[in-house]
């Protein structure tokens, strides 16, 4: 084991969706920056966890700004340049690879991957952003209000120290803030708290989160051997019927999240119907030439392999690791379902043309995604922090928008979606207006040179729903890594940007001008509802 120090401009703790943006938004502005993530892919819920984006229906023309239009755009042209697509489908100006319904750009992890290291490249070349794959953050030293150093630990148990003028916290689960004893929430709050129409009414509840999914990818291969051992405890999450689910979990009747009502989404359904086969699609083999794809590939992120059971974030770490095999447990359960008793669209009993595609996510633990989607965070008690009030259409009766933030530095868009939780809970979705992202929601009440990159922003359990999906999440990063670099060009901290009126002025015109974010949403889009 050895023992070292380096010290950089800008630390970025957790290469994720956001945290790359970060890195990406300080290494363009001239800043030094080291990234670490604990994985062997960097991109968070794109690539280690499997999860395509999920966005709004403005996001071609409104992408949030100029570097998440130009991650996406690159998506597109490798399909195009490097892949056997057909002629047709690479006419199609917005090309979705695997004409997926949630998304209008599903498509393979690892696209995003070779995309995500294409974009760091010339900044890892220039010495500009240093990258270290598997260090986690393990103590952090303080001073104070500030941050004097995060010590990590790789694979091989060596120490590093990691002093920084600014320190941003791009893990999947807000780690620094814990590390730090940085005033943060966790879990859901109380109405008394928050005044929030979806909060609950009774004590706050830290260990209240939001279900973890453990995904993966399949695809249909009715010439080879597929069906998976059976899970050590198949027969247990067999047997579970959630209070709020209307049968087995594991079974095609699920609860639609938005009306709480029973509805069937079977794999296969009829033609132009919803179906889980085509619901996260993120290859569609018809689109690709000379049967190089034999099959379409599927990623399944579904209702039924939600982990509710206890929660990773809060608990001890034999706990933690306990839930997280768990949800390994049940995602390889409703494989094993599939492929042996699930009712099959065309008569029969179990799928066993369906096979687990390793290979596709990264060969991660018993051949699932590299990492859990982890849908919610710690979160910092933030200088501003946005609650239902602000974005729900419910919160905001008598008003036609979600509310105009002075210190706006970005747009987004999703309804309240909150999946069951590990209180028991069952489904909080509703609709919501098009948001804008506070610059307040970014900065630490205390702490002065720390700045949130992902979902440990300044949101409530509920607007967290809203806020933590793709678009917003890079967008967080771009101003976290503009923010920093803005904070060391001026000796000043990000709250005193936020909080002089000059310097936030200018802060925001440089967003705009040189990140091409848009501050607000049009008239036309604020009064949508999601």
């Amino acid at each position: 084991m050895t023992h070292s120090d380096i010290h950089t401009e800008i630390l970025v703790a957790g290469a994720g969706f956001g945290g790359v943006a970060a890195a990406l938004a300080a290494a363009e502005q001239g800043r030094s920056v080291l990234l670490t993530e604990p994985t062997s892919w960097i991109g968070g819920q794109v690539t280690s966890q499997a999860v395509p984006p999920d966005e709004h229906p403005w996001i071609e023309a409104h992408p949030g700004c100029a570097s998440y239009a130009r991650y996406r755009r690159l998506v597109r042209d490798t399909y195009r340049y490097a892949y056997p697509i057909t002629d047709a489908a690479g006419a199609i100006e917005h090309l979705n690879p695997g004409l997926g319904l949630v998304s209008g750009l599903c498509h393979e992890p690892r696209v995003s991957l070779a995309v995500l290291e294409w974009m760091l490249l010339p900044h890892l070349s220039s010495g500009a952003i240093r990258l270290e794959l598997g260090w986690s953050p393990v103590a952090m030293d303080m001073t104070g209000d500030r941050i004097d150093a995060v010590t990590f630990v790789d694979g091989n148990g060596n120490q590093t120290n990691v002093s920084a003028a600014i320190v941003i916290d791009a893990t999947e689960t807000g780690e620094l803030l814990e590390l730090g004893d940085v005033e943060h929430i966790l879990g859901s709050e109380s109405q008394a708290q928050t005044g929030e129409l979806h909060a609950l009414s009774g004590e706050p509840t830290p260990l209240d989160q939001q279900a973890i999914t453990w995904c993966f990818a399949i695809d249909w291969s009715p010439k080879t051997d597929n069906v998976i051992d059976r899970p050590d405890t198949y027969h247990h999450w067999r047997a579970v019927e959630p209070d709020f689910w209307p049968g087995p979990l594991l079974g095609w009747e699920d609860v639609h999240p938005e009306t709480l009502e029973t509805r069937y989404l079977p794999l296969l359904g009829p033609e132009g119907s919803w179906d889980l086969w085509h619901y996260r699609r993120i290859v569609a083999g018809e689109q690709f030439r000379n049967d190089s794809y034999l099959s379409d590939i599927v990623a399944v992120n579904w209702p039924m392999h939600d982990y509710f059971a206890g929660p990773v974030v809060g608990v001890d770490a034999d706990t933690a690791e306990r839930n997280l095999w768990e949800s390994r447990q049940l995602s390889l359960s409703l494989l094993h379902w599939m492929q042996t008793e699930a009712p099959r669209h065309d008569g029969g009993y179990g799928y066993p043309e369906v096979r687990l595609r390793p290979d596709i996510t990264g060969d991660g633990p018993d051949g699932l995604a590299l990492a859990p989607y982890i849908r919610e965070s710690r979160r910092i008690l933030a200088e501003h922090t946005v609650t239902e009030q602000d974005v729900g259409v419910m919160a905001r009766e008598g008003r036609d928008r979600a509310a105009r933030f002075h210190d706006s530095v970005g747009i987004g868009s999703y309804r309240i979606d909150l999946h069951p939780s590990t209180g028991q809970r069952t489904y909080v979705d509703v609709s919501s207006y098009p948001f804008e992202l506070p610059l307040g929601a970014l900065i630490p009440q205390r702490v002065e040179n720390l700045v949130p990159a992902c979902k440990n922003i300044g949101t409530t359990h509920i607007t967290n729903g809203c806020y933590r999906l793709h678009p917003v999440e890079w967008l967080i990063g771009d101003v976290a890594g503009s923010l920093a670099a803005a904070a060391l060009a001026q000796a000043a901290t990000p709250s005193t940007i936020r909080n002089d009126a000059s310097r936030l002025a200018d802060f925001q015109r440089h967003l705009v001008e040189r990140r091409g974010v848009e501050l607000h949403w049009p008239d036309d889009i604020a009064t949508q509802v999601r």
